[in-house]
């Protein structure tokens, strides 16, 4: 199986507190990897040193055979990152918006345009793309940031909480962008405090907790290696069997 993204002893370490202590797994091509674990857990650590925002202590990433430590711009051109608290310019128009993102990635105007179409058709929003972002439901802006996220097709998808503040209706949507893009061969590294989200969209899932990553498995290898019936109860007696917390 053709792997995107090699994750090899990853530490980071912030005075004497190690963040992230030896973390390793891959993410295999049309893979969707979730990480999962409480709130100081290492989870966004782990994601910015694979997305090449901060330099890990030691240890390295590879995206289809790229180092994040010693290539990182390289490395970058596989990579798209959507972090829980991006925004867009709420002046601009959706359509203005995408047009100026895709002129960040590319100066060829028909990559441009391909891109910008791309992300028309990803999105869904029509007619209101004319519309200022302003006037734009949470929802609705979340799908706009997606789809100019994975416009330029990009081989690894980061995606931290990528569904966090959404109604039902709108999340499903996210949902299946996300499992239809991992259909057409694209890979995605998703952190999520959402279980029932995790257990339903991801592949396999990583629990970690106090930077350490202590299991890793597809959410039914999990299930019934802890004897649970989901992810929740997985997640619960991790934290008491390993005493993790």
């Amino acid at each position: 199986m053709e792997t995107t993204l090699k994750v090899r002893g990853l530490c980071k370490k912030y005075t004497e507190v190690l963040a992230a202590n030896d973390v390793s797994f891959d993410v295999n091509k049309g893979e969707i990897f979730a990480l999962i674990g409480p709130n100081g857990a290492g989870k966004t650590t782990t994601i910015r040193m694979i997305s090449t925002l901060i330099q890990p202590t030691s240890g390295d990433a590879f995206v289809d055979g790229i180092s994040v430590v010693h290539d990182a711009a390289k490395a970058r051109e596989k990579i798209t990152y959507l972090p829980d608290e991006a925004g867009a310019y709420k002046n601009m128009t959706g359509i203005k918006y995408l047009k100026f993102m895709a002129s960040l990635f590319s100066n060829d105007n028909a990559k441009c345009e391909e891109y910008v179409a791309t992300a028309v058709a990803m999105c869904d929003l029509g007619d209101r793309l004319k519309d200022k972002i302003s006037t734009y439901s949470r929802g609705m802006i979340r799908k706009l940031l997606l789809s100019r996220a994975v416009m330029t097709k990009p081989d690894l998808a980061i995606l931290d909480e990528p569904t966090s503040g959404l109604d039902i209706l709108n999340a499903i949507e996210i949902r299946r962008m996300i499992r239809g893009l991992a259909d057409e061969g694209m890979s995605f590294l998703i952190s999520s405090h959402n279980m029932l989200e995790i257990e339903y969209l991801s592949d396999r899932v990583g629990i970690i907790s106090k930077g350490v990553l202590h299991m890793v498995g597809t959410p039914a290898e999990l299930k019934a290696q802890m004897d649970a019936q989901n992810l929740e109860e997985v997640f619960e007696k991790a934290v008491k069997n390993n005493e993790i917390l």
